[in-house]
């Protein structure tokens, strides 16, 4: 299961298709998720890093053995992650993201320096680019063909010089990266024996940032089970 140090919130286990539904449509937000999802993770460390766990309550699915209430009853979509709330049902993680961001309490996660906004947009579109090609170099020369988009992600650290992270200081830019470099680096150390910070100081410095950051090292998974997952699925 997914690991929670200094978080204080106990995470419950998945629901899978012998489990019953929540009183669905109650008032209650709920943030549907699978533990291993790199795409729900995004969405729950937004959650976390506005101190959300009172008010958007995690419902953790099984992803082999998901409940069929959820397709029929709350995201006909069937994918994760996805946000219950005033009586609505929305999805895809970017758009989850920005909505916890702006719809709920708590400091932005997105500065309002222009400068920094416009190339926070840019490097938001990028991750579609960048997830993209992570998933295609996997069956091909891994390690090659992601040397490239590795390449950017360091050059772009080093735009600003207020802070280790992408807009200088923390935002919605890391979180959409972190998921993926974190699957990206665990596979490659394992697999290849490569690793990825090599050559890119800026990238090295920023995932050891990233990993003091309580908020996001809650949602991490068991990087043994993800390496056996990505293997069978992609190598």
């Amino acid at each position: 299961m997914a690991t929670d140090p200094k978080a204080g919130e106990t995470l419950p286990p998945p629901l899978d298709s012998t489990s019953n539904p929540p009183s669905l449509f109650d008032g209650t937000t709920r943030l549907y998720i699978t533990y291993r999802s790199p795409f729900a993770q995004r969405a729950w460390i937004t959650r976390n890093c506005k101190g959300l766990q009172d008010e958007i309550k995690l419902v953790p699915l099984s992803l082999t053995d998901k409940p069929a209430w959820y397709r029929e009853k709350v995201y006909p979509v069937d994918k994760v992650p996805s946000l219950e709330h005033d009586n609505k049902v929305i999805g895809e993680s970017l758009d989850l993201m920005k909505y916890i961001d702006s719809k709920f309490e708590g400091s932005s996660l997105f500065p309002t320096d222009l400068t920094k906004r416009d190339y926070g947009e840019e490097l938001w579109s990028y991750s579609l680019k960048f997830i993209e090609t992570m998933y295609s170099a996997l069956n091909g020369e891994t390690v090659k063909e992601l040397g490239p988009p590795l390449d950017h992600l360091d050059r772009a650290l080093q735009k600003f010089d207020d802070g280790p992270f992408f807009l200088g200081q923390f935002s919605l830019v890391d979180i959409a990266f972190i998921p993926f470099v974190e699957r990206i680096q665990s596979l490659l150390s394992d697999v290849w024996k490569h690793d990825i910070t090599l050559g890119r100081p800026n990238l090295a410095s920023w995932i050891e940032e990233m990993n003091k950051i309580d908020a996001y090292t809650q949602t991490k998974y068991d990087p043994q089970d993800i390496i056996a997952y990505m293997k069978t699925r992609f190598l």
